[in-house]
């Protein structure tokens, strides 16, 4: 059980949980240092991974309603991204019945409808 609080402990702002999943939105590749993290292929399954079980039992809500594949977390945070485009993050700690943040769902379906922006 420590190993796993230590892990869910881990203190970071949204933008460096944002800047944490850039290589994910660059094909595996990190935009800023150049490195090579995953193939373009494991980035894409990876991706595939978070549009469908990265927030829980509400993956096909969150997909339909903010198209882009997130991964939630119990501290009440969300990263996303968009593939060669983008990755975000927000935080807000109330949670919904499934562990997502309420207010963090809700701000990822304005900034995708309000810019047009999603995989979809």
């Amino acid at each position: 059980m420590d190993f796993y609080f230590g892990h869910c402990s881990v203190n970071m702002s949204c933008a460096d949980v944002s800047r944490s999943f850039l290589y994910l939105a660059n094909h595996g590749v990190d935009p800023i240092s150049n490195k090579r993290y995953l193939s373009a292929s494991q980035a894409k399954r990876l991706n595939a991974l978070l549009l469908t079980c990265g927030t829980y039992d509400a993956a096909g809500d969150f997909a339909f309603r903010v198209g882009m594949p997130g991964k939630s977390g119990v501290g009440g945070g969300i990263a996303a991204i968009i593939p060669g485009l983008l990755s975000v993050c927000v935080w807000s700690p109330r949670l919904d019945k499934y562990g997502n943040s309420l207010a963090g769902v809700k701000a990822l379906e304005l900034f995708t409808t309000k810019t047009g922006i999603s995989i979809f």
